[in-house]
């Protein structure tokens, strides 16, 4: 039996390990955050913020679920052409966004 490569895709097409959907804008202001790069922001269900929203509109925390909003993780660009970041654009009208 071969043992399957981390990032192999079982029979059924899908990952064996979830990712994170790494959305490609701030949902404040819609700027652009490149997966491949810091800057983001985001807390326990993938709300994503900049950096300049979650410190100084939303003091760390998400506005959507009073969670804690961390610096999200990078995906290597080699890795983006075999798993790409989401191309759905997240934005919400928050209070502090206006």
């Amino acid at each position: 039996m071969r043992r399957r490569k981390r990032f192999d895709r079982p029979r059924g097409g899908e990952y064996r390990h979830a990712m994170l959907q790494l959305r490609p804008n701030c949902e404040c202001c819609d700027i652009d955050l490149p997966a491949d790069r810091a800057g983001a922001f985001i807390c326990s269900f993938e709300c994503t913020f900049c950096a300049a929203c979650a410190e100084n509109r939303f003091g760390g925390s998400c506005p959507n679920c009073g969670g804690q909003l961390l610096a999200r993780p990078t995906r290597a660009a080699a890795l983006l052409g075999r798993f790409p970041a989401s191309s759905e654009r997240v934005t919400k009208p928050h209070a502090a966004c206006a």
